[in-house]
């Protein structure tokens, strides 16, 4: 699947929060700026299938971030329900293998063909930004990006440290997603491998994932305003102008 050629909403905002009535409330005071949201396991354990329905409901696009790591057919099985759910983005881990790779890939294009929807970009985590990260990382990363290509997925999730030569590897087609992203001085907490966002636009990153400093923030919008301030420094409007916010 090729990339969006649409440059605009390409932050994504990380729904780690505790409860859904935390992230209705949340979403509703960003005034609903961002249009994608990321929704990970803590999230979907707790409230399934409707915290994506409630997303949805308020006008943006899911990324379900479970990972899914497990062998070849319950992964397969799991996409399958995940393509029913109508997200946009999901993760699995590249270190399941080439077949269980192959089995996502299958199940989605199947699926999504079946319900005559679009499929969903499949993203393979490679190595997570909370691991600090060695002399072997950057190899690392781009081996599991190889393979998560040559095995029928979208993209790939990496640090910005990685991202420029999981470009060069992979080519422009290849979707890219770095989460990680701190402003400037910011606390990077338990994250290890972290940028601004200027700095994984400029790295080939096609999406960014900000979590705390816009959850944390006295006032989310504000934040979130900062950080499209920023990517319009950075790139101009290929972003979304300051005075238009983030569009689908």
């Amino acid at each position: 699947m090729a990339r969006d050629s649409n440059k605009k909403g390409k932050i994504i905002l990380a729904l780690d929060v505790a409860d859904i009535s935390s992230a209705g409330r949340l979403l509703d005071r960003t005034g609903n700026r961002l249009k994608i949201i990321k929704i990970g396991p803590a999230l979907f354990t707790g409230y399934g299938p409707k915290v994506v329905e409630m997303v949805r409901r308020k006008g943006a696009d899911v990324f379900l971030d479970l990972k899914f790591h497990d062998i070849p057919n319950t992964v397969a099985s799991a996409v399958r329900q995940a393509v029913r759910l109508r997200v946009k983005m999901l993760t699995l881990h590249t270190s399941g293998g080439a077949e269980m790779l192959k089995a996502a890939a299958e199940a989605a294009g199947q699926e999504a063909a079946r319900l005559k929807v679009k499929k969903p970009l499949l993203l393979g985590i490679t190595v997570l930004t909370s691991d600090r990260g060695s002399v072997n990382t950057k190899a690392t990363v781009i081996s599991r990006a190889r393979l998560a290509k040559n095995c029928g997925l979208d993209g790939i999730v990496c640090s910005a440290g990685e991202a420029a030569e999981v470009r060069r590897a992979c080519g422009k087609e290849f979707v890219i997603v770095t989460p990680g992203i701190r402003p400037r001085g910011a606390d990077a907490g338990d994250q290890k491998r972290v940028a601004t966002a200027k700095a994984a636009f400029a790295s080939g990153a096609d999406y960014i994932v900000v979590g705390r400093p816009i959850l944390e923030a006295q006032n989310p919008g504000a934040a979130i305003q900062n950080i499209i301030q920023e990517c319009y420094n950075a790139t101009g409007d290929r972003y979304g102008r300051p005075d238009q916010g983030i569009a689908r």
